[in-house]
């Protein structure tokens, strides 16, 4: 890989990682729309760690409070100021965990398809509208402290649901979040915590597939692409947040209607 794919690759990756449009999808098609060789399973591990690294220090005060919390509840066996938000991150992440254990093998193989890519994004597009406009009408919405035991579950098993490329982590909880009665911040930030230890699960299975490999590994080329994925995934992250209650998700879902239109179009007669 040279300098320029790397870029914009983990650029790429960095951007759709927390926006509900796919960074897996995107990953998968790009190269094959660039007409570049795929880039490899150890690749996409550092983009990932990119991302990691940047939705921990963006929430590093809330995660350090929950963190501590957390303990607490554990020592005192009660709860503890944010310990139900951390407990609600840990045990969302349950189902999405066991899924990729189950499916990885599928997932990685016949689930890659570029028509499935297409289909998903068309169909979750759909979903991602009509939870965003329920969240309009409901002047009573929650953030993400108030989550029940029904919610974490449902959202939980949501989120297992975006191993399939093309339905996008980030965007199918922020639907969950959202038709449960969450606000679009609050199912935004749950949905960004609990891509913590969804990314750190995926990478540590995905380790043990590299180092079976016998490929060289280019540390430089690596260190690039965890840089330039951290920073554009940071960005993101920030005005995502600051832009999502004035503009809503109608953006990102026009965004999947267009990208899932030119997928049937480059792919339906292939």
């Amino acid at each position: 890989m040279d300098s320029i794919q790397i870029a914009i690759l983990s650029i790429v990756q960095g951007l759709t990682e927390f926006l509900p449009i796919s960074s897996a999808a995107h990953l998968i098609l790009f190269p094959r729309l660039a007409g570049w060789e795929d880039q490899g399973l150890t690749f996409d591990i550092a983009t990932h760690l990119g991302s990691l690294f940047a939705v921990v220090a963006y929430f590093r005060r809330e995660l350090a409070g929950m963190s501590r919390d957390w303990a607490r509840s554990v020592r005192q066996r009660r709860r503890v100021g944010d310990s139900t938000l951390a407990w609600a991150v840990l045990l969302g992440t349950l189902p999405v965990g066991l899924a990729g254990l189950l499916f990885k093998g599928v997932v990685e193989t016949e689930l890659r398809a570029p028509l499935v890519i297409a289909v998903t994004t068309v169909l979750f597009a759909f979903l991602l509208w009509y939870a965003d406009a329920a969240g309009r009408k409901n002047r009573a919405a929650r953030d993400e402290h108030t989550l029940t035991a029904r919610d974490i579950c449902l959202i939980g098993c949501a989120q297992a649901i975006a191993l399939i490329p093309g339905v996008s982590r980030s965007g199918i909880t922020l639907t969950a979040g959202l038709l449960l009665g969450l606000s679009r911040s609050g199912a935004a930030r749950f949905s960004f915590l609990l891509s913590i230890p969804v990314i750190v699960l995926a990478c540590g299975l995905s380790v043990f597939d590299v180092v079976r490999q016998a490929q060289p590994v280019e540390w430089g080329a690596l260190a690039l692409a965890v840089l330039l994925s951290a920073v554009s995934a940071y960005l993101c992250i920030h005005y995502f947040l600051k832009l999502l209650e004035r503009f809503g998700l109608f953006p990102y879902v026009l965004y999947r209607f267009v990208l899932g239109a030119v997928l049937f179009y480059l792919f339906a007669g292939a």
